[in-house]
């Protein structure tokens, strides 16, 4: 049986991997997949409001889910990984990639 992945651990994991691969600020590319479903699309798109972002969603083949990705420049991994935890947070469902 899987035991679901601790969120603070993959959290502190990314920010170190994050501090040693990259030069800060940054642009960086988030993924996303939700349900198909246009406001929790539009709380995603509302999360990166004023951040420059550019975001672009694709359907699937069957149109059940969507992919959201974002990109935008960020200051740093904490900033990264705030809105990881905001997104995840407040849309019910939507699966971080």
């Amino acid at each position: 049986m899987n035991t679901p992945p601790n969120p603070d651990e993959f959290y502190k994991k990314l920010k170190t991997q994050l501090s040693e691969t990259t030069a800060w600020p940054s642009e960086y590319l988030y993924k996303f997949i939700v349900i198909s479903d246009k406001d929790k699309i539009l709380q995603i798109e509302h999360i990166f409001d004023n951040t420059g972002a550019v975001i672009n969603t694709k359907e699937s083949k069957k149109g059940k889910y969507t992919s959201v990705s974002v990109n935008v420049i960020m200051k740093d991994p904490d900033a990264v990984i705030e809105k990881y935890r905001e997104v995840t947070n407040n849309v019910d469902g939507v699966i971080s990639l």
